[in-house]
């Protein structure tokens, strides 16, 4: 079994002062592969000094020699592809797909990062105001497990762009992932205390984060819950956020929709990462006119998608990231039978063949209403709830009846309609008639889905802050 035990501060790797360990486990088979040192509060508040360190000459850098940075990482990173997949595939169970897509992400995410940097306008005048863009100081980092490298990549590339330092604290359940990417980026030669990476318990390392006077801002990719216990530790000492939380996304079909051509779609949307994505489609809106029909091929759809191990690339649904997880999926299942869903395909249960593993039978109810518990709560795993709605106005509400406001999917043949219902739905993405990817419009939520966006001009600006200077042309 691997062990993993050093941490990356002041642009060393080295052994953390916390000394707890965690197991992790394969969720395909349900072994143990590696074992990760934790670090502590005390390794946070030296990675958070380290940065502190570094952060004057690297606010003092020129765009050139950020943009030269920004380069070698993207270089270095995109080098790693291989590695990369093979480590997401084999840590959390993730896609061939996914894991695929995430490595390019990673790699463009600095290259995006570069161009943006080249071209933005961090001085202008405004109403007679000299204003100049300034970097918040150190940044907190706390990455999702479901996407570790890519918001890592993504998170890093607009602080490094702002002219900001960096202290991450990844997923405890993403430590092989980690070790890779640290490794990967640690050879791009940044100068020491750009970037720290501590990987520990989000009660421990990301409390010290939350907490500590000299974080100026913390980006946080994870749940609602969590996202909210750091904006109330944040409050104290007025930190800035971006927080990214969670989401249960309406797919919406219209009644002039090709459901044959749609279903396929909006069924990959609902599985996304194996289900386990923030912006999964797990709620499907059809015309109630056309249910009987949205069920079978919705159906169809489902058990057409193929589960097991994700080293097999022709996979769509991978595991459950652990037991617990595993669990959880499964207690909603059971709820959605209890509260008067229909179970259409799937239920409780790993799928024929698969005895071990955290494996979930993808599952899809019809008749559901939104008020039912597997409409409301984010179930992070492959389970979809099929509402009828009455008309667009209908449609349009069902969407917005959730706390949630992070995504959403509009299928239509009349463009002109699906895009007046997509402006209609409260949610930081819509998309229409497609699954995109869109590296750099805005990603965010509204609602209990977050604060802020990540990504493109947006997302850098949520890492400067405006300072005006006012005066008369002639001194005194």
């Amino acid at each position: 079994m691997k062990t993993i035990a050093t941490i990356y501060i002041d642009g060393a790797f080295v052994t953390p002062h916390g000394r707890e360990p965690l197991v992790l486990l394969d969720p395909a088979t349900e072994r143990e592969t590696t074992t990760v040192i934790l670090a502590d509060e005390v390794d946070a508040q030296r990675a958070i000094a380290a940065a502190k360190a570094a952060l004057p000459a690297v606010a003092r850098t020129t765009r050139e020699e950020r943009m030269d940075w920004l380069q070698r990482l993207h270089d270095a990173v995109a080098a790693a592809e291989q590695d990369i997949v093979d480590v997401m595939v084999a840590e959390y169970g993730g896609t061939t797909a996914m894991a695929t897509g995430t490595a390019r992400r990673a790699a463009a995410s600095f290259a995006i990062a570069r161009r943006l940097l080249g071209e933005y306008a961090f001085e202008r005048e405004v109403g007679g105001a000299r204003v100049t863009m300034v970097p918040h100081g150190v940044v907190g980092m706390i990455t999702p497990w479901n996407a570790n490298i890519g918001f890592i990549a993504s998170k890093l590339a607009m602080a490094i762009a702002a002219g900001s330092t960096a202290v991450i604290k990844p997923s405890e359940l993403s430590a092989a992932q980690t070790e890779v990417i640290t490794r990967v980026m640690h050879g791009a030669g940044l100068p020491p205390g750009v970037f720290n990476i501590v990987t520990g318990r989000g009660d421990v390392v990301g409390a010290e984060i939350t907490r500590h006077p000299d974080i100026a801002k913390i980006s946080f990719t994870g749940s609602t819950s969590v996202g909210k216990a750091i904006a109330r530790g944040a409050v104290d000492t007025m930190k800035r956020v971006t927080l990214e939380l969670g989401g249960k996304s309406p797919t919406v079909l219209l009644d002039d929709a090709d459901f044959a051509k749609a279903m396929p779609l909006a069924a990959l949307a609902a599985v996304m990462n194996s289900g386990q994505a923030c912006i999964a489609g797990t709620r499907l809106l059809v015309p109630a006119s056309r249910v009987a029909e949205a069920h079978a091929l919705a159906v169809r759809a489902f058990e057409d998608l193929v589960v097991g191990p994700t080293r097999d690339p022709r996979v769509n649904v991978g595991p459950m990231v652990t037991r617990k997880q595993y669990e959880r999926v499964q207690d909603y299942i059971r709820k959605g039978i209890d509260e008067g869903a229909t179970l259409l395909t799937g239920g409780p249960g790993r799928p024929d063949g698969l005895e071990r593993g955290y494996f979930v039978r993808p599952t899809v109810f019809g008749d559901v209403r939104n008020d039912m518990t597997i409409a409301r709560d984010e179930i992070f795993g492959p389970v979809l709830s099929i509402i009828p709605y009455r008309d667009d106005d209908d449609a349009i509400a069902i969407a917005n009846d959730t706390p949630y406001g992070l995504h959403a999917y509009v299928f239509g043949a009349d463009l002109a309609r699906a895009n007046r219902v997509a402006a209609g739905i409260q949610a930081g993405r819509v998309f229409v008639n497609g699954l995109y990817d869109a590296p750099e419009a805005p990603f965010g939520g509204f609602k209990q889905s977050g604060l802020g966006r990540e990504f493109g001009v947006f997302g850098l600006e949520t890492y400067l802050e405006p300072k005006a200077i006012m005066g008369h042309d002639k001194g005194l």
